[in-house]
């Protein structure tokens, strides 16, 4: 089984790659947060800086584009490769509300010819590997069958699919039943992604769909950065494991950051998953979150990391 980290927009940037990479091995690609390529410039600053390649040298990352625009993806895709980047992933799965306004990530599914059109003209102008992040529809599942054989017309390195509707956003849960047909329909090879929190939803995933050989995980591996670890070998999570973690990151932060605010943001939205590590993590949570200094969040950390325990995750979800 290959495991992949989802990218998730302000935390997975390559600060916390590098670290997730140095304390709990075991990941076989990462996927950079979306490029939002315009009309001016492929990249934004901080994008640039997110996948250059001296920021990512240890780890497998795939970098991941938002866009509904063929001649801009293409555009980005060939600086990326030029850049010694072997594959792309196009975002069609972010069902925010903004973002599906403008008809991309899950609202490019609305159009599903114009996405053909799209998936046409860059796959006919680049030679680097192209996989997809997709969801199953807008509103009906139903809308997954017509969406399957365009995505079959193609030779798409991974068809990574989220068996959700953009309109369930992260609620309900995935539709497997649309996956199970999506292993038999699709002749591209699959990877699932969703509500994967525990090593023993893992367990449970991979007893049902043992034929597939690549899963993605996303907000399970922000609350418990350890839980491929725990799925490959039966590792426990522990506290000195966890703080090395945590400083690798404030100070990577510190580092290329300004000001108090801007490091205690980042990190404020890193623990909004980290804190269900911890038993009765509520009154801590609510301190980090009023945190206003630097120095105020290290006595709160240093205070959490002497005094509480962390509770058992095998088997729990955390995310509830």
């Amino acid at each position: 089984m290959k495991f992949y980290f989802a990218p998730m927009e302000g935390i997975t940037g390559y600060i916390y790659r590098n670290a997730h990479h140095r304390y709990f091995p075991g990941i076989d690609k990462y996927f950079s947060p979306f490029i939002q390529p315009n009309q001016n410039e492929c990249f934004h600053s901080r994008e640039i800086q997110d996948v250059m390649p001296q920021h990512n040298e240890q780890i497998s990352l795939v970098p991941q584009i938002l866009t509904n625009r063929a001649d801009l993806f293409i555009a980005t895709a060939k600086k990326l490769e030029q850049m010694g980047y072997s594959e792309i992933n196009l975002n069609l799965g972010c069902p925010s509300k903004t973002v599906v306004s403008k008809m991309r990530g899950s609202g490019f599914l609305k159009e599903p010819l114009l996405l053909q059109e799209f998936l046409d003209e860059i796959f006919s102008a680049l030679t680097i590997s192209i996989s997809i992040k997709t969801r199953i529809g807008i509103e009906n599942p139903e809308e997954f069958y017509e969406l399957i054989e365009i995505y079959n017309r193609f030779p798409i390195r991974e068809l990574i699919i989220h068996p959700r509707l953009q309109t369930d956003y992260y609620k309900n849960t995935p539709n497997l039943s649309v996956f199970s047909d999506a292993c038999r329909l699709s002749r591209n090879p699959l990877c699932y992604n969703g509500d994967l929190f525990t090593a023993h939803q893992y367990e449970q995933f991979h007893q049902k769909f043992d034929a597939i050989d690549q899963v993605m995980i996303g907000r399970g591996l922000l609350v418990n950065p350890a839980m491929v670890s725990e799925i490959q070998s039966d590792a426990v999570l522990t506290k000195q494991t966890l703080r090395s973690f945590h400083d690798e990151i404030y100070e990577g932060y510190r580092a290329v950051m300004s000001g108090d605010r801007n490091v205690l943001f980042k990190m404020k939205e890193l623990w909004f998953y980290l804190i269900h590590l911890f038993a009765s993590p509520e009154k801590t949570a609510k301190q980090i979150k009023k945190a206003e200094k630097l120095s105020a969040y290290e006595k709160i950390i240093d205070y959490l990391f002497s005094e509480s325990e962390l509770i058992s995750k095998k088997g729990e979800n955390l995310c509830s």
